[in-house]
Parts: C-alpha cells; sequence; structure tokens
C-alpha cells in the first residue's frame, strides 16, 4: 500500500486498512478494468477514511475513484460511506462555463444567427417617448447646452490671436459659405451612384446575412442617419456585435443583431412555498366507518347500570 497522505490528522488505522473494502466499492460502481492502483488516503475526520483510486477510462485521465469509509465508535467493522469519481491534481477538465453573453465576440454572427437584446440595453433608448422635448444627444437639448456653456466657461476672455480672412461680401464664395457649401468640390452624381453601388454589394439586401435577417436596418435601433441624399438609402452600423459595426449599411441589409430581432426574457421568478411546514394535522389512531360514525363492539350500548 501507498503512503498515507493526511490533512490534519491521523487516520484511523482500520479505516486506512480497508484498501480491499474500498477498491470492491470502487469496481462496483465503474466499468470493468478502469479501476487502477491505490495512490492515496486522506484522513476525512474522527474514524473517516476516503481513499483513492487511478482511473484508467479513457478522457478522464488524471481523474481518480473516491471512496469513503467510515467506522464507528467502538466498532470493528468498517463500513462503505461513499464512492465518487473526482478530478485529481493533473485531471483533463472542461474549460470553465462561460454565459452566452460573455462568449459572444464582434464577428461572430453568421446568416441566420440572432442576437437576442435587454429590454433595458444601455445602448438602445425610445425612438418617440410622446414629448416635446428634444433627445439628449439633439442640439438643442439640455444637456447639450449645458455642456456649451461649461466650454465657453474655460475660454479666456479677449480676441483671438488670429481670424480666419472671410470671403468678401457678394462673391461665389461668400454665397457658398452662406449655402454650407465651403468646398471647392462635391462628388457628382456619377460618384453618389458608383459608391452606392459599392456600398450595396457589400452590405446590401442581396447578401446572404440580409437575407437571412429577420428584419431590415430601417427598423433598427442601431441605425445611425447620415447626411446628404445617400440617407435614403444608406446608414451606419452601432452595433458592436454585427458583422457591419462602423460600416455604412443599405437600409434594406438586415442581420441578427437587429434592435427588434429578439427580446431577452426575464427569468422566471418561483412562487412563494405555499407548503406549510410548521403545522399540525390531526389524524384519529382508528379510522372512521358508515360516514364518520365509529362503530362499537357488542353489548357496548347497553346500560351499564340496568342488571
Amino acid at each position: 500500500m501507498s503512503a498515507a497522505t493526511t490533512r490534519s490528522r491521523t487516520p484511523d488505522r482500520l479505516c486506512a486498512e480497508a484498501v480491499d473494502l474500498a477498491r470492491a466499492a470502487a469496481e462496483e460502481a465503474a466499468a470493468p478494468g478502469v479501476v487502477g492502483e491505490h495512490v492515496s488516503l486522506v484522513s476525512e475526520g474522527d474514524r473517516v477514511v476516503t481513499h483513492f483510486f487511478e482511473c484508467k477510462e479513457f478522457g478522464y485521465r488524471g481523474w481518480r475513484w473516491a471512496v469513503t469509509v467510515a467506522r464507528a465508535s467502538r466498532a470493528k467493522v468498517v463500513t462503505l460511506d461513499e464512492t465518487v469519481l473526482l478530478p485529481g491534481p493533473d485531471a483533463l477538465l472542461a474549460p470553465e462555463w462561460v454565459p452566452w453573453s460573455e462568449r459572444l465576440r464582434p464577428g461572430d454572427m453568421g446568416p441566420g444567427d440572432l442576437l437576442p437584446t435587454e429590454a433595458d440595453d444601455l445602448r438602445l433608448e425610445p425612438g418617440f417617448s410622446g414629448e416635446d422635448a428634444p433627445p439628449p444627444n439633439s442640439a438643442v437639448s439640455e444637456e447639450m447646452a449645458e455642456l456649451v456653456e461649461a466650454e465657453d466657461a474655460e475660454v479666456t476672455a479677449g480676441p483671438p490671436a488670429s481670424l480666419p480672412l472671410a470671403p468678401s461680401r457678394g462673391s461665389i464664395s461668400a454665397l457658398a459659405e452662406e449655402l454650407g457649401m465651403r468646398r471647392a468640390r462635391v462628388l457628382s452624381r456619377y460618384g453618389l451612384h458608383i459608391a452606392a453601388d459599392r456600398w450595396d454589394e457589400s452590405f446590401g439586401a442581396k447578401t446572404p446575412m440580409a437575407q437571412a435577417a429577420p428584419a431590415a436596418c430601417v427598423t433598427c435601433g442601431f441605425l445611425v442617419p447620415i447626411a446628404g441624399s445617400l440617407r435614403q438609402a444608406f446608414g451606419v452600423c452601432a452595433n458592436e456585435f454585427s458583422p457591419a459595426d462602423g460600416r455604412i449599411v443599405s437600409l434594406a441589409y438586415g442581420c441578427g443583431g437587429h434592435s427588434e430581432a429578439a427580446v431577452m426574457p426575464k427569468p422566471p421568478v418561483p412562487p412563494p412555498p405555499v407548503l406549510d411546514t410548521m403545522g399540525a394535522d390531526e389524524f384519529p389512531l382508528r379510522p372512521a366507518r358508515d360516514g364518520g360514525s365509529v362503530s362499537e363492539p357488542d353489548g357496548a350500548s347497553e346500560d351499564l347500570g340496568h342488571s
């Protein structure tokens, strides 16, 4: 027998010697021929010892059969307590389970996959609240006004060191600046068409991802509108788990990460227990007969005082 290993106390002698009993229990619980040599033993408490045997089962490298035996106080017989297969210090174990929400990475979504979105997802907010107040990211919202005031307060007083030269009044440059067209050249109709064709080929309605999507990007909360005439057909995806994150996508494009495709169901809350474990029910010692009346023995109904 191999040398005994202990935790904090000396193992019981009779329990430590019960190797044959432990091996028989392990062989009964395991498949034939998978219980190997006796590895070690551990004292679990007073007169309680666990024996470990090598496991030869394929796929369970480093695992051990653990058989716990015990002995009652002042008893000479060792009895079996428990038999179980446990991993050893060098056991081959499966990786730790990680929830899907933590395993998912950008780019993992494929055609036909659905990404459930929680009802209170911090990345989304109601598109229309029924109020006249502008959204928080609006240029006229209170949040933006406070931010502008804070930035203005940091500006030092006095004229700036240099000012950009303003175009002369009445010139074409002045008129273009007034209309918001300060660029010397803009995209032509041909440039817009080839850009739209290129974007639609990569992230358009005819792609496999869009064909398997439950809905189009035009109804997705992660779609960011763009400026210009192309906003009627394209937008920018802002879903980090979508394969089109940060890309120009067609409004007819779609993927499984659509904000309204699937909503995460809330975990069910079990009802409170209805079983009363503190009360007591009364039960008669003798069962009732004939609708609840208890029959009496013969002669018991006679008047005992009558002679």
